[in-house]
């Protein structure tokens, strides 16, 4: 499935409606278009949902760097936009991806590993990359 990007005019006719919070922010939801994977929850403001949807790769914006964190910028693991949704009241976004190798800076596939069961918590993945390996530490 290739994503085709909306025009300027379209796009910042959508970005108006987006219900940023009080910081700038919105909810972004990475999913695996094919699988159904969840990936990853992360932070856009706008300026990363216009690259996002202008460029097809997937930017967000990091909240202790303060600054756009393009996905895979460092690591090579990079996310291509595949879908783009708001939820009911556009206060969040769920991104379909086509994650190219791990979404977690882990190095699992997904940040959601931590299973909360009886027992307490559970890690259902072990790490398939080192995280030394995929930010240039090891």
């Amino acid at each position: 499935m290739t994503y085709l990007p909306p025009d300027e005019a379209t796009r910042a006719r959508m970005l108006d409606t987006v219900r940023f919070d009080a910081a700038g922010l919105i909810a972004a939801v990475a999913q695996q278009h094919d699988t159904g994977e969840m990936l990853m929850l992360a932070w856009m403001n706008r300026a990363a949902l216009d690259e996002t949807l202008r460029t097809g790769r997937v930017c967000y914006f990091s909240r202790s760097r303060d600054a756009l964190w393009r996905k895979g910028e460092t690591s090579g693991q990079v996310q291509n936009l595949v879908d783009a949704r708001l939820d009911c009241d556009r206060d969040a976004v769920l991104l379909l991806v086509d994650q190219q190798g791990v979404a977690c800076h882990t190095g699992r596939r997904s940040c959601f590993f931590n299973a909360m069961r009886p027992e307490g918590l559970v890690e259902t993945s072990a790490p398939l990359v080192s995280p030394d390996s995929l930010y240039g530490q090891g």
